[in-house]
């Protein structure tokens, strides 16, 4: 990167699933530049999926208005008064690095394709290896080319508080049983008819999911896919006179938003659900990056590279000699590589997810061990004298046990990081806590896994099979109580004042053992 690298022109890929997979290459940007101002060129249909991500400052539409060569260079225009520093092209297109060389940035970093190496001042080869990654590996390849570290490789999307509640109120007045297993059917796929599995397969995994494992449904899809979820539907209703089925009435159990969500309300809907069951598509990558997991159909596009990224996702796929092919329709006229993926094998892949655990999420120091302020030796290590018999309790009542905490004297070189794992495989030890999450960044950083944001949960959700919504948060700050809030999870505070103004605890405990007593009174009352 050139010395002085003030503003940052980002130009973003065009679909949803390519825009998903960019996050950790835009995450990565920014930590290494932490003050630059950032901008984003990306399309219109994508851009909400950066909406509210802390690492860009500015979100710049390339809409209908910069059509055609004239368009293109009155966009190069604005570009050029911004004075941008640097580009870097996460698009692989011809046309991006013409706008850049168009707005005269004086770096301009890409990968060397589609015939534009000449645009560029510094143009990234792209080899063998790097085309059979995964693409979010891709990208944070290109930088790695460009000088540029990158961060860690785990795509997520920012949802406000505000959007998450919407998606539970029209969940909870449309859906009955909101403790109930919520899967998400997104059965389209803009790519072609090669990515599609068959609705009338969706609709019998749909049957399943009620009947068998007592569940609920929310069927995902854009206008144009609206068509295929009425089939579903269609398929579904025609089985409600059918005998020997538990439930009868589909339709108190599914609710249809195919063709009724902005792209940020569809993020929203998917954060609440248990899991996914969708074709290789743009919001199979979302779900991936709101730690959803995922039961995703593939066909003729390649798992290795397009797959849902992260933990505890299952991929279905027959593995056909000409698979994949990459192609929009079957080049072979049959469509065997879907055809042959039955629904007795999505739904057998759906019922091995563990989805209905329960977890306590534990604050660290100042809830089961006392705050030193930035501990930093055993010497100063005090577990609480009612810590080993509250994590007892809450054992026995199912629960597993999970600690998350904030630790950014990592950041401030206050603490040592090798000290924190240690000590809190010492606490899992001592306690029986089954594990620990930490984040080590300074607030500054505006991380997706400091406390209050839901990272670190959603990642141990994944990780142990938990039900967030079964689930309870314990800590002695309001970051604990609005990291439940945020997951759906129970929130207890722990204040020895009683305090209640001022927070979003469900209940103020004067201590752990209070806590953990609220907890196992209210697990045993009789629903």
């Amino acid at each position: 990167m050139v010395k002085k690298t003030e503003k940052i022109l980002i130009r973003g890929a065009n679909w949803i699933g390519d825009a998903v997979v960019t996050v950790p290459a835009i995450r990565s940007i920014r930590q290494a530049f932490p003050k630059a101002y950032i901008s984003l060129l990306t399309r219109p249909w994508v851009a909400e999926i950066f909406k509210e991500d802390p690492a860009i400052n500015e979100i710049i539409l390339y809409n209908e208005n910069f059509k055609g060569l004239a368009g293109r260079l009155k966009l190069a225009k604005i570009l050029r008064q911004k004075k941008f520093d640097s580009a870097i092209l996460l698009q692989n297109a011809f046309d991006a690095a013409l706008i850049a060389w168009l707005a005269k940035i004086p770096e301009i970093i890409g990968y060397k394709r589609d015939c534009r190496s000449f645009l560029l001042t510094k143009a990234i080869p792209v080899t063998k290896d790097v085309l059979e990654q995964h693409q979010v590996y891709y990208y944070l390849r290109l930088l790695e080319s460009a000088g540029i570290k990158t961060a860690r490789a785990q795509p997520y999307i920012y949802i406000k508080d505000e959007e998450r509640q919407w998606a539970r109120n029209l969940l909870c007045s449309s859906l009955p049983g909101h403790r109930l297993p919520l899967i998400g059917i997104n059965p389209g796929a803009t790519y072609g008819s090669a990515k599609r599995w068959l609705p009338e397969r969706f609709a019998e995994v749909i049957k399943r999911i009620i009947n068998e494992i007592n569940g609920r449904v929310v069927i995902f899809g854009s206008p144009p896919e609206v068509e295929i979820a009425n089939e579903i539907m269609k398929s579904v209703r025609s089985a409600s006179m059918d005998k020997g089925l538990r439930i009868t009435d589909y339709g108190q159990r599914i609710v249809m938003m195919s063709g009724k969500t902005s792209l940020r309300e569809l993020a929203a809907l998917i954060s609440e659900c248990d899991a996914l069951i969708t074709n290789d598509s743009g919001p199979m990558h979302m779900a991936s990056a709101l730690f959803i997991p995922t039961v995703a159909i593939f066909g003729s596009t390649n798992k290795e590279t397009t797959g849902p990224f992260g933990q505890g996702h299952k991929i279905i796929t027959k593995g056909l000699p000409c698979s994949p092919c990459m192609k929009r329709e079957c080049p072979e006229g049959h469509l065997e590589c879907m055809t042959e993926i039955t629904a007795d094998e999505v739904f057998s892949a759906l019922k091995e997810m563990p989805l209905q655990g329960k977890a306590v999420f534990l604050d660290r120091d100042g809830t089961v061990i006392e705050d030193r302020n930035y501990l930093n030796s055993f010497d100063e290590l005090v577990i609480f004298p009612d810590a080993k018999d509250s994590m007892q309790r809450l054992r026995e009542q199912g629960f597993k046990l999970i600690g998350i905490t904030n630790q950014s004297g990592i950041a401030r070189k206050i603490v040592d990081e090798d000290f924190i794992i240690k000590s809190n495989a010492y606490l899992k030890d001592k306690l029986g806590i089954d594990d620990f999450f930490y984040c080590p960044h300074h607030p500054d950083e505006h991380c997706p896994c400091r406390k209050p944001e839901p990272m670190l949960a959603l990642m141990a959700k994944i990780k142990h099979g938990i039900n967030l919504k079964a689930s309870y948060v314990i800590g002695d700050k309001e970051s604990d109580v609005l990291l439940a809030k945020k997951v759906g999870a129970t929130g207890i505070l722990l204040s020895p004042d009683l305090l209640s103004e001022n927070t979003s605890a469900s209940h103020i405990a004067r201590n752990l053992n209070d806590a953990v007593e609220w907890i196992v009174e209210r697990e045993n009352i009789p629903d």
